[in-house]
Order: structure tokens, then C-alpha cells, then sequence
């Protein structure tokens, strides 16, 4: 199958179990998990493909996908419904060689090379399905093209405490990447890699066939590409991104990214009328805050009905709170229905739940997150 020569195109890995993030993950995939009112992760890598003017868009699905794919559909919501490229849904499949379940990160888009090849590209744009940021991928392409570089891995700051968490990049004065230590107990940079990167298309073809060949590589980009790609003198570079990002792999940092949004100096900026969310929107009424209900610095959204009181927390569309009720600092996922007298503090309640009368969940100084799950989950 030839399609249309395409510049470049992008490539979504949105397969990851999420281990750290269960027991939001136990029935979705981490891309699928609902974020920040009225999204899913995977909207926000989604909607930046769109404002970048990227319209061919491979999404690599693999772990409990039926969510997470319903959610795309044909790709509508993004713009991503074309006859000429578009939202292309790329699971593990059977051939005559058997079937396979994607190994790594860099496997995965081995398995999908025809894809990939089909379009022609000068360049391919890796990304991950479960981050939350604003980024122009057009601006990290130009970059790319200035640079002359095989391969660009867009990085960030973080504090040196949690350097260790990331892979991370050792750069000279020109931005040039002298080393790449994946996860590394001494971190000898805080600058971290974001998982973006862009690749001439004939040089990573070529390591990703010998990464296949290889029985003891892990087949990731991080353990294995990119350090080859270094080892063997490539233009490897680093481009730092300022704004807003948030990897959002445990319970502790999918809260805190939530937090993030009622903050008034906060820089994801989700009403910024220039760079959209998009979003598959549910059909539901307005919301209503009924005759003595308070509401301060909250998320509320559509079809939420309150009679109680929310202080500084996320509610998703449909939820119910009732009479005497208080949620403070939580999240509030959708259809939960909180009866009366019942108090929320710090808390993530999963979708579908029903909070029984008279109940007390979380703490304001409880050091952990409580997570609530539906009984029938």
C-alpha cells in the first residue's frame, strides 16, 4: 500500500500498562485514563499533533485498548479524520510468522515499519500517549532541520532530586548530546527527556532493523536506539522545551497535575483560545449548583448537579454531590454519585462510584493519595 509522500509523520506509543499508576489503570490503558475535567491523557499529544499541523498519526495500542480506542473512533475530535493520512489505530497482530506483542518501545515501531514506510517520510515524530503538555511540533522540526541532526530528543528541567526518575542528557555549549544515562542512579544532568523525538526516517529504519537482530537488546529507545545512535558518533542534539509538562506515571503526580490546573499561576493554560484541547465531548445538561451549595476554585463540568460544598477539586461530567457534602482538594471522576454528609479530602474517586451516606475518605494530612474504586472494578 503507497499513500501520499508525507513530510513527516507521527507515531504515538500509547500501549503502556501503567503500572504505577494502578488502580486507575486496571481496566485502561494510562493514555485512557480521564484528566483535568473533561479530557483523557491522550488528548493533550493528540490535540498538539493537530495544532501542529501533523494530520498522519499512527497510535500504537496494546493494554486493555477497548477505552482508549472507542475514545479516538476515527480521530474527529482532533481533525484527524482524513482520507489522505488522518488517525491510524496500530495494534500487535498475527502474520505468518505468528503473533506478536510489542517487546519495547523501539519493537513496537519495528512491527509497524510498512506503516511508516507506506507514507515516505523524511521524518518520524515518537511520542508517548500519557503526558500532559502544550508543545508546536513545528518548532522542534525546524530545530531538527537547522541542527542537520539524525535524531532531536526534546528535554526538560527538572529538580536534581528526581533527575534519577528520567533519562537524562549530558550536552555541550551547542546543545549536542555527549551521553544519554537512562534512569541513572548519579545523574550527571537534570536535564530529562521528555520521550518527543524526531528521527530522520532512513537512519532510524536502519537501527531499528539491527536493534531486532540484536537477542540481547530490550528493543527500547531509551536503553538501546539512542545510546547506539551516540556510541556510533550521530548528530544527536537536545531541545529544551520551557513550558509546561508533566509526566503523570504515579498516583502522587496524576493528582498534583490536576492541582496543577486550579493554580493561578498556572502555565498549561488549558483557556488559551490559540492552542485548543480537543476532546470527545460527552452529550449531557448543564451543570447546576443548587440554592445553598458553595463552589470555590473548582473544575465542574457538565451534567454535575451540587448541593453540597467543593473547595478546590476536579469534577468530571455527571457527578452528584449531595446535601452537607464536602470534597476538598480531590478528584472527582465521572457519574460518581456522593449521597449526603459525606467528606472528601485528597482523594481520587474513580468512576461510576456511589459514596455512601455518612462516609469519610482521605485526610488533608495524610501523606499518600486515596485512591476510591467502583466495587464492581
Amino acid at each position: 500500500m503507497k499513500n501520499q509522500k508525507k513530510e513527516i509523520i507521527a507515531m504515538l506509543l500509547a500501549g503502556g500498562q501503567g503500572t504505577r499508576l494502578y488502580p486507575l489503570t486496571k481496566k485502561l490503558a494510562k493514555p485512557a485514563v480521564p484528566f483535568g475535567g473533561k479530557y483523557r491523557i491522550i488528548d493533550f499529544a493528540l490535540s498538539n499533533c493537530a495544532n501542529s499541523d501533523i494530520h498522519t498519526v499512527g497510535v500504537l495500542t496494546q493494554y486493555n485498548p477497548l477505552v482508549l480506542n472507542a475514545h479516538m473512533g476515527i480521530g474527529s475530535p482532533w481533525d484527524l479524520d482524513r482520507r489522505d493520512g488522518g488517525l491510524t489505530i496500530l495494534q500487535p497482530y498475527v502474520s505468518q510468522g505468528g503473533g506478536r506483542w510489542y517487546k519495547g518501545t523501539a519493537n513496537a515501531i519495528y512491527e509497524n515499519m510498512h506503516f511508516i514506510e507506506s507514507y515516505d517520510p523524511d521524518y518520524v515524530l515518537i511520542l508517548s500517549g500519557d503526558h500532559i503538555y502544550k508543545m508546536d511540533y513545528s518548532l522542534l522540526l525546524d530545530y531538527h532541520k537547522e541542527k542537520k541532526a539524525d535524531v532531536t530528543i526534546s528535554v526538560i528541567e527538572v529538580p536534581w532530586k528526581e533527575a534519577s526518575r528520567f533519562g537524562v542528557m549530558d550536552i555541550n555549549n551547542n546543545y549536542r548530546i555527549k551521553e544519554f544515562q537512562e534512569k541513572p542512579e548519579k545523574p550527571k544532568s537534570n536535564l530529562a527527556s521528555m520521550g518527543i523525538y524526531i528521527f530522520n526516517w532512513k537512519v532510524l529504519k536502519e537501527y531499528l532493523i539491527k536493534d531486532e537482530k540484536n537477542p540481547d537488546s530490550s528493543n527500547d529507545f531509551g536503553k538501546d536506539i539512542i545510546p547506539n545512535m551516540l556510541e556510533d558518533g550521530l548528530n544527536a542534539y537536545a531541545y529544551v522545551f520551557e513550558g509546561y509538562w508533566r509526566d503523570v506515571g504515579t498516583i502522587e503526580s496524576f493528582w498534583e497535575a490536576n492541582m496543577d490546573l486550579l493554580s493561578k499561576d498556572n502555565k498549561l493554560n488549558l483557556y488559551d483560545r490559540k492552542w485548543k484541547i480537543y476532546t470527545k465531548n460527552p452529550v449531557r445538561p448543564p451543570h447546576h449548583i443548587c440554592c445553598n451549595a458553595k463552589v470555590k476554585s473548582s473544575l465542574l463540568n457538565e451534567g454535575c448537579i451540587i448541593y453540597g460544598e467543593i473547595i478546590n477539586s476536579v469534577l468530571f461530567p455527571g457527578v452528584c454531590v449531595g446535601r452537607n457534602s464536602k470534597i476538598i482538594d480531590s478528584v472527582i471522576m465521572p457519574n460518581v454519585n456522593i449521597q449526603d454528609n459525606v467528606v472528601i479530602e485528597k482523594a481520587i474517586v474513580m468512576s461510576n462510584t456511589v459514596i455512601k451516606a455518612g462516609s469519610r475518605i482521605g485526610s488533608k494530612n495524610a501523606n499518600d493519595i486515596t485512591v476510591v474504586t467502583n466495587e464492581n472494578d
